[in-house]
């Protein structure tokens, strides 16, 4: 397809990146010539220099031609306008606009045909709602959903002294006592799809399947204890501050956010009356040692710098904090942070881009289409779930008897309001959603790709 990405900032860099593995054909459109230049040296993208919401720019880009725009500009106007002009030169045009500012959610989406917007991301909302599904489950580094919410796959680190050290994985079920499925295991950085003679090791991050409800049995046969979260403590007032506080409170969930900006400790607490807003510098361990970080559920460092966040996240590491959870916004590759303990590690650009993807490949395949794409293992897989039909290829026949494509795994079968962690005898039909973990480089957009 011919996508047009408006803004060359983080989220546009790694559309660019993502987008253009896969085949598309990307323009991206910035003011900012050293960032098109230095993106159109590592991808293969053609780059246009210009307003990205002016007419003639877009005309220059091709938009008269595309079948989608991206409008993720530093500014919501200016991708709300960009939609607009695109959309009006190119009736035929999909467009997807990147809106952050808390002001103009539910206004976006009331008028999106007035924008003339098909889809709006907010990817500092959408990093909020991950971290307080983390809290909601300490023990877990990662959760991510499927089946509508019936069935995750959620990360674990093998910590010195597991009941899993040294476990070869063929005996797993008998030592958690409940069906769970290792689907991919990061060891010393490199991603694996392990079979049963994997012997896990101290340090390893595994990637579990399960239905929802074997989480709480898994930790605690796991001996994970784990308490509901009652104090978060919330370094850094940005966006996603906000939503995550906003989102607490209303759980009734003790919330002291510290930030070190007086205007915006001032507009915090106008905005959220019952949060425990304090002004001070997070840099400062005195700071956090006097806010009572020591007699916290959980931290949260949510600063617009992650070398900041990572020394956060170590201070409360090195105070016994229970819970830790790490934005990070700039750092790519997070197998250099690995051996830090960091806790779970949010990416909010990562979060948005796995929501346009899988509107892309909706796109390009309008039938068996994934409904669902997250990326794991610090992107070096993939798991997507898609939804059966009576033109799927091998209904119900055996899994055993199937074909393959190498480094695919089927992880799990939703049938109704049932969730079936999969064996050779298991078989899937129309009606039922599949999902799949896949690590190698080729792109998995329609089910049929799954098979040798």
């Amino acid at each position: 397809m011919k996508i047009l990405i408006a803004g060359d900032g983080k989220l546009g860099e790694t559309l660019s990146r993502q987008l253009s593995a896969e085949g598309h054909e990307i323009t991206l459109v910035d003011s900012n010539p050293a960032v098109l230049e230095s993106s159109v040296n590592r991808y293969d993208v053609i780059a246009v220099q210009g307003n990205c919401a002016a007419m003639d720019v877009l005309r220059d880009a091709g938009v008269e031609s595309a079948d989608l725009l991206i409008a993720v500009t530093g500014t919501d106007e200016v991708n709300l306008l960009c939609c607009s002009t695109a959309h009006w030169i190119n009736p035929n045009l999909h467009t997807i606009a990147r809106i952050r500012n808390p002001e103009y959610s539910e206004q976006a989406y009331a008028m999106k045909d007035a924008f003339a917007i098909s889809m709006t991301v907010n990817p500092d909302q959408q990093a909020a709602i991950e971290i307080e599904r983390l809290l909601k489950y300490p023990g877990f580094l990662k959760r991510d959903s499927f089946a509508k919410g019936r069935m995750e796959i959620v990360e674990l680190r093998l910590e010195e002294g597991s009941k899993l050290c040294n476990v070869m994985l063929s005996s797993l079920n008998s030592i958690v006592k409940c069906k769970v499925l290792v689907c991919a295991v990061v060891r010393n950085g490199t991603a694996v799809t392990p079979d049963g003679n994997f012997v896990l090791m101290e340090g390893d991050r595994l990637f579990v399947t399960a239905p929802t409800d074997t989480l709480s049995v898994l930790l605690k046969n796991l001996g994970i204890i784990t308490h509901r979260v009652q104090r978060v403590m919330i370094v850094g007032g940005g966006k996603v501050s906000y939503y995550l506080a906003d989102a607490l409170q209303k759980s009734h969930i003790d919330v002291q956010l510290i930030e070190r900006s007086e205007e915006r400790c001032l507009a915090l607490a106008d905005q959220l009356p019952n949060i425990n807003v304090i002004r001070g510098d997070a840099s400062d361990q005195s700071v956090l040692e006097s806010e009572g970080l020591a007699s916290s559920s959980a931290l949260v460092a949510l600063t617009g710098l992650d070398e900041l966040n990572m020394v956060v996240a170590l201070y409360g590491k090195r105070n016994n904090v229970p819970q830790i959870i790490t934005k990070m916004s700039r750092i790519e590759d997070t197998s250099v942070i690995d051996s830090l303990s960091l806790g779970s590690v949010i990416s909010p650009r990562n979060l948005c881009c796995n929501t346009i993807v899988r509107y892309v490949r909706a796109m390009q395949n309008q039938v068996g289409a994934a409904i669902t794409v997250h990326s794991i293992a610090d992107g070096k897989a993939e798991a997507t779930e898609f939804l059966i039909d009576d033109e799927t290829p091998h209904c119900g026949e055996p899994l055993k008897t199937l074909k393959l494509r190498e480094n695919v795994l089927v992880v799990g079968i939703n049938r109704g309001n049932t969730t079936e962690i999969p064996n050779g005898d298991s078989t899937f039909h129309a009606g039922d959603s599949v999902v799949i973990v896949s690590t190698g480089t080729g792109v998995i957009g329609h089910f049929g790709d799954i098979f040798a």
